[in-house]
């Protein structure tokens, strides 16, 4: 597979290629030089520079009236001076003051006027000056001063050129003023592989669709003799960390075909028209190339819908990278092989004219892996890795709903560097259990509780836990810790054993109730609420949200979807003010009706609760075998043939007692 290997004189471009055809028999691109903008230049510098030097030099000694020349003859104080014509130099025996009052001075300059009557030779005879026969002020002849001029201007071209050859660009608008050097191209090293679709795991229904890209890649002609033609762009969405970048590298390694990958933010620049020009040579390039596959990532940097007022500044600047955009699409006739991917996580917000049929026109979703892609995935990140026979990657994909590619691979990599930190020749599966708690809840902090605090913080979580056990169809509780991790005081981790996709109201009307735990445990135990509460509180007024405005879990307001779900939305402006209020009133019902029922569910196994207190204070972290021995509780029966689903509405995670 060959690879293209950078000249030591390319031109640097805002973007990074990989399998390139070899440009090294290339001429190289000298930079276009204006030369009479540098000759403008040139003479404005050696003006001033000689303006300059010239008031420097006349400046050193002052230029006195003959009266006052005369005047120091007559007092002695002239030790020698130099006569041509009637311009006469001379040095005093002593200092006296400057004309203008700045200093003193003792070689001096003056001028003998032409109707002098005076006896100067006399004079000068009876004082003993000397009358010398070299100048006593050295001038700098023109010549000096000429080439004194000069060094400021060589400088000047020298580093010009400099920075022109470094950018290289012309000195114009987007070149040396314009624009700053973006990085050099990244190139792959001779001999290594690139990124194929055995890279990739756990999105087998999205290689199924770009599978259709890489076959258009390999055999066009065969595509062109049956008229079809291949979509000019492919949109990929999805959350951060689902492998977006990633896939748009394995299209074109499997494709072996020319990659070019760009950031949207790398277009925008402060000066208008820069972003344009920037993606005409991107698109050029690629052409050149083709086949060849031009990718944008983070498209919704420039991509946004446009408005209708006029704007200034930065969005004159992407609007007009956008447009470039659009042209650069409509401008493929379909024969040059050149396919457009790009990435975002925001596709609400692109312009509708970037995601029509004939510029991008498929829209891919990449969503969290299932578990079986979860499990892929964790064996692709562990291949380098020496893991003991304990590890089960099994068990691993599933304790992580709704976890990315990116995620996965960061818990992998923890592990690893909890191995090496404790010494160890293999990764272990308490490596992996202890990275696990690290990702999903942060680092231990080291922070000294009061007794009574930590009492407290042990009831806090146990009611916590007892009801995620006691409540029919709750997520099992993998951990219970009183340990402070981040900004909790303690943490109950409690995940599904399998992805959810959808989700009923008595399971909803679960969560709030385990998540209320806490607050209820404090309350039934020592009858006051405290302020650790406020992360459980978020979490109980999300759900509670979305049942009554999203998902029509309520009579009263009906089946409908009241609140959008869009966070940048503001919530007042949604719906009408009746609805707002019938919102918050049925809100208030479901919270205290579940709150009602935690407490006596707590009341009613008091002793369970103590239990797990006692246990949690002597251990201060129990595993999930050891929470449920304690409690008394079965462990729920392990579905680990189960539907496999995808936790997306309400994801589950940990509960616990907020250091507020």
């Amino acid at each position: 597979m060959g690879t293209a290997t950078p000249s030591p004189e390319a031109p640097d471009r805002p973007w990074r290629t990989e399998g390139g055809r070899d440009e090294t028999s290339r001429r190289p691109r000298r930079p276009r030089i204006r030369w009479w903008a540098l000759l403008v230049t040139a003479v404005v510098v050696f003006l001033l520079a000689y303006a300059g030097l010239s008031t420097y030099t006349s400046g050193k000694e002052p230029t006195i009236s003959y009266t006052e020349f005369s005047r120091q003859v007559d007092a002695g104080n002239v030790g020698m001076i130099y006569a041509k014509g009637d311009a006469i130099q001379g040095q005093l025996k002593k200092a006296q003051p400057r004309p203008d009052g700045d200093g003193t001075y003792t070689k001096f300059t003056t001028q003998r006027p032409s109707f002098a009557g005076d006896r100067l030779w006399q004079d000068l005879t009876d004082h003993d000056v000397t009358v010398t026969a070299q100048p006593v002020v050295e001038q700098r002849s023109l010549l000096a001063n000429l080439l004194l001029s000069l060094l400021p201007i060589a400088v000047l071209v020298a580093l010009w050129v400099f920075f022109a050859r470094r950018i290289g660009a012309g000195l114009g608008p987007g070149g040396l003023l314009g624009r700053k050097a973006p990085p050099r191209p990244v190139e792959l090293q001779p001999g290594t592989q690139r990124t194929t679709f055995a890279d990739v795991a756990g999105i087998d229904e999205v290689k199924a669709e770009l599978d259709d890209v890489v076959d258009f890649l390999q055999r066009p002609d065969d595509y062109r003799r049956m008229g079809a033609k291949m979509p000019r762009g492919v949109l990929l969405t999805g959350p951060p960390g689902t492998g977006k970048t990633l896939l748009a590298r394995a299209v074109a390694g499997e494709a072996r075909v020319p990659f070019y990958s760009a950031s949207a933010s790398e277009f925008i620049e402060m000066i208008v028209g820069v972003g344009a020009s920037r993606v005409r040579e991107l698109f050029a390039e690629a052409r050149k190339t083709a086949p060849s596959i031009v990718f944008i990532d983070e498209i919704d940097t420039i991509g946004r819908a446009r408005g209708g007022g006029a704007s200034m500044g930065g969005h004159d600047e992407r609007e007009q990278t956008l447009n470039q955009i659009l042209t650069e699409m409509d401008g493929f006739s379909g024969s040059e092989g050149v396919i457009v991917l790009a990435a975002t996580n925001r596709a609400d917000v692109l312009d509708p004219a970037l995601t029509r049929p004939g510029r991008f026109d498929r829209v891919v979703g990449v969503a969290p892996p299932d578990r079986a892609g979860r499990q892929a995935i964790l064996e692709i990140h562990t291949r380098g890795m020496p893991l003991a026979p304990d590890v089960d990657l099994a068990h691993v994909a599933r304790t992580t709903p709704g976890m990315t590619g990116a995620e996965l691979a960061n818990l992998a990599n923890e592990a690893a560097l909890l191995a090496v930190k404790r010494r160890q020749r293999e990764v272990t599966r308490s490596d992996f259990s202890e990275a696990l708690t690290k990702v999903q809840l942060g680092a231990e902090r080291a922070l000294v509780m009061p007794e009574e605090e930590r009492r407290r913080t042990a009831y806090h979580e146990s009611g916590h836990a007892l009801l995620g056990m006691l409540q029919p169809g709750a997520d099992p509780v993998r951990k219970v810790t009183i340990v402070p991790r981040g900004r909790a005081l303690g943490v109950t981790l409690s995940t599904p054993e399998s992805d959810k996709y959808a989700y009923t109201e008595e399971y909803l009307r679960g969560r709030i109730i385990g998540a209320l735990g806490g607050m209820a445990a404090e309350h039934v135990v020592y009858g006051i609420v405290t302020t650790g509460s406020e992360n459980d509180l978020e979490q109980v007024t999300r759900i509670a949200r979305g049942m009554v405005a999203r998902w029509g879990m309520s009579e009263h307001l009906g089946r409908l979807s009241a609140l959008p779900d869009d966070p940048q939305q503001a919530y007042g402006l949604a719906a009408a003010p009746q609805t707002l209020d019938t919102i918050d009133t049925e809100m208030r019902r479901i919270v205290d009706e579940c709150y009602e029922e935690a407490c006596r569910k707590l009341r009613d196994h008091r002793a369970r609760l103590d239990a797990l207190a006692e246990a949690l204070l002597a251990n201060e972290t129990l595993d999930e075998a050891d929470a449920y021995r304690v409690a008394g509780i079965p462990r729920p029966a392990r579905n680990g043939d189960g539907e496999e689903t995808r936790d997306t509405a309400a994801p589950g995670g940990g509960t616990g007692r907020s250091a507020g």
